[in-house]
């Protein structure tokens, strides 16, 4: 069977966009290797590669805020993909933030928008 995805063009890994489902707001930005995406297929819930953890990353399996994913696309080089997904919790972000794209430049300075949904230190006690 032919793959669906082109993981060795980028080192094994793919950029995963997650997109809100019903409002299109850009949500956050990880990667997938193989199993990762094999894993979200098969649970129906995102899951990443942790470059930094170096292993898989459930989304929500320490704050709860999983991603349950209403539809995959997949760009034309079979190397990146938009998760459109419905964000559990309210928070995609682990600052607590709606968003991991909660900062803006404007006028040549960054400037935060948006309140935290959660704070961190009481939901990532590890």
């Amino acid at each position: 069977m032919k793959e669906i995805l082109d993981f060795e063009k980028q080192g094994g890994l793919i950029p995963a966009i997650a997109q809100d489902w019903e409002t299109g707001e850009i949500l956050m930005l990880a990667y997938m290797n193989r199993e990762s995406f094999e894993e979200t297929l098969r649970t129906n819930k995102a899951c990443y590669y942790s470059r930094s953890r170096g292993k898989l990353w459930r989304k929500g399996e320490e704050s709860g805020n999983v991603q349950k994913i209403k539809e995959i696309r997949m760009d034309c080089d079979s190397d990146t993909l938009v998760l459109k997904v419905e964000q559990v919790g309210g928070a995609a972000c682990h600052t607590g933030h709606r968003s991991c794209f909660f900062r803006k430049i404007e006028d040549g300075k960054v400037v935060e928008e948006g309140i935290k949904v959660f704070d961190p230190k009481e939901v990532y006690k590890s």
